[in-house]
């Protein structure tokens, strides 16, 4: 049998194990030792076993994980969301669909400091739902902004999923960072201008908040009790990241001792609730770190198998413009992004699609970095299995899971059409990173 076929039995048994709901990191592990030990020796897959696994649990730059990770459940459970949605209500509530503005600003700005979408999704639809349904907006629009809004972090640093594809290719994650700012303010701003299209046809399903927009002093005045802290503390982190004063993991310890200092001194974390952020923040970093040792192992296994060589040479052999090629690339992470999780998924693929992709296509690598982190950031939404649909349910246990779903369809349009302006204009993603930091 060649390795080839061995290959291409391999990624079936793979998805076999995940219909039996075996936990992904094990499932990948595996699969990539059997297939290595069939395709090359068992001897040698136990070596690539054991060297893969501490390398992975053994490496400074994966130490950035842990370290952003902290200081995301540092301000979740210091009570950070609660007030980020105080801050945006002040400043969008008054508006036709104001709220579920306020939830998307609010969403995009916790999002970047927590790292996590789902987190980001329980935190402000656990404060804004409730808030939205006392106004009398509709269940769709208010479940399914908050569920679309909990995945916009990821695009805006600092994020977890750049540090997977950075160095799962070896590229800047600096640059990464830098690279989604602009298209995460690209598709907060088409989530808002999606609320005020809806609202403004159909005024019932977002009536404007109680009276007029408050000073702009008492906006401001909103930042008080830690927030306006936590905002300097996260420019200080990833500003000095930029400016090449930190490396990504020193970035990540500075932001989570500033967030600990920030609310300690604001009288908004306790023991209990540094307690569970730790306890957190270990299970989380356990779970990423298995993730990673298992799709590095995986990862061997498809390169004995040639299968991502093959698959390139296929590709560059196709009859189809470059452009064809990689939207056919895009919608299989948007197929497998309804039913794998982010982190998985990108360390699954990207061994295999990212030679096609920049070696072949031609593709800037830092650009398709942007382009299928969004692309994943959709799948969380998109039904019949979007992650973020079932967190919004576990919040709001008394809406149907269909009216969550169709509430996210307007949003998911909308994530689209921010898809296709960064096909369109590449220059949106690459423009920070080719000026600063040339």
């Amino acid at each position: 049998m060649s390795p080839f076929t061995i290959g291409l039995i391999g990624i079936l048994a793979f998805l076999l194990l995940l219909m039996f709901r075996m936990p992904i990191a094990v499932a990948m592990g595996l699969v990539g030792i059997i297939g290595f030990s069939s395709v090359k020796t068992t001897s040698a897959a136990l070596r690539i076993l054991s060297s893969d696994v501490y390398t992975s649990f053994a490496s400074y730059s994966l130490s950035v994980i842990p370290m952003f990770v902290l200081m995301g459940f540092l301000a979740y459970h210091a009570g950070i969301g609660s007030k980020l949605y105080s801050f945006a209500y002040k400043a969008f509530g008054h508006l036709s669909g104001g709220l579920a503005m306020s939830s998307e600003v609010a969403c995009a700005i916790f999002g970047a400091v927590c790292g996590s979408s789902t987190a980001t999704a329980a935190t402000i639809g656990s404060i804004a739902i409730p808030e939205m349904k006392k106004y009398g907006y509709s269940s769709s629009l208010s479940t399914g902004s908050v569920a679309a809004g909990g995945a916009i972090g990821i695009l805006i640093p600092p994020s977890t999923i750049f540090v997977i594809y950075g160095i799962s290719t070896e590229q800047s994650i600096s640059r990464l960072f830098l690279a989604g700012i602009l298209p995460g303010i690209l598709l907060t701003l088409l989530y808002m201008a999606t609320i005020w299209i809806m609202t403004r046809r159909n005024p019932a399903l977002g009536p404007p908040g109680p009276g007029p927009r408050p000073p702009l002093k008492e906006i401001l005045l909103s930042l008080k009790g830690g927030l306006l802290e936590v905002f300097i503390v996260f420019a200080i982190s990833i500003g000095g990241l930029f400016a090449g004063l930190f490396t990504p993991t020193e970035a990540g310890g500075v932001g989570a001792a500033g967030v600990l200092l920030v609310t300690v001194i604001g009288r908004s974390m306790n023991w209990k609730k540094f307690n569970n952020a730790l306890a957190d923040t270990t299970r989380t970093s356990a779970m990423i770190l298995f993730l990673v040792a298992g799709a590095m192992i995986f990862s061997r296994f498809m390169a004995v198998s040639r299968i991502p060589f093959e698959l390139a040479s296929w590709v560059g052999n196709l009859p189809l413009p470059s452009f064809l090629v990689l939207i056919f690339i895009l919608f299989i992470y948007l197929f497998f992004g309804t039913f794998i999780e982010m982190i998985p998924l990108i360390l699954l693929t990207v061994p295999i699609f990212y030679p096609v992709v920049v070696d072949v296509l031609g593709y800037d690598p830092i650009w398709f970095g942007v382009i299928i982190v969004l692309v994943v950031a959709m799948g969380v939404i998109t039904p019949p299995v979007g992650i973020n649909a079932y967190v919004v349910k576990g919040v709001a246990k008394e809406i149907p899971l269909e009216v969550i779903f169709r509430g996210v369809w307007p949003f998911l349009i909308a994530a689209v059409v921010c898809c296709g302006i960064l096909l369109i204009f590449p220059q949106i993603a690459t423009f920070l990173p080719s000026v600063l930091m040339k």
